[in-house]
């Protein structure tokens, strides 16, 4: 197994993604990186706070970083800003 697994954060249940860092953690992963864009920031979010103050309290959060990408929107076809954060946690 690779030393950094990545979670991407969706629309799912934060749970779904809770559970899916726990299982990577278990798997022998020591650094887990969760990737959101635009409304799943807060999922993402949420996501690494209750793995770390519930469930497994030995994780922190290594960094945190913020980006913005340019996306095709579906729509109109023009490119639009889109924001996105990168969440990286590990023992």
């Amino acid at each position: 197994m690779s030393d950094t697994s990545t979670v991407l954060i969706g629309k799912k249940p934060v749970m779904n993604y809770v559970l899916a860092c726990l299982t990577l953690l278990q798997n022998g992963s020591s650094l887990i990186t969760l990737k959101a864009r635009g409304r799943a920031i807060s999922k993402a979010v949420d996501t690494a706070q209750i793995l770390i103050k519930r469930f497994a309290t030995d994780v922190k959060v290594k960094s945190i970083s913020i980006d913005t990408e340019q996306v095709k929107s579906t729509e109109t076809g023009t490119m639009i800003n889109v924001s996105s954060i990168l969440i990286e946690v590990g023992k």
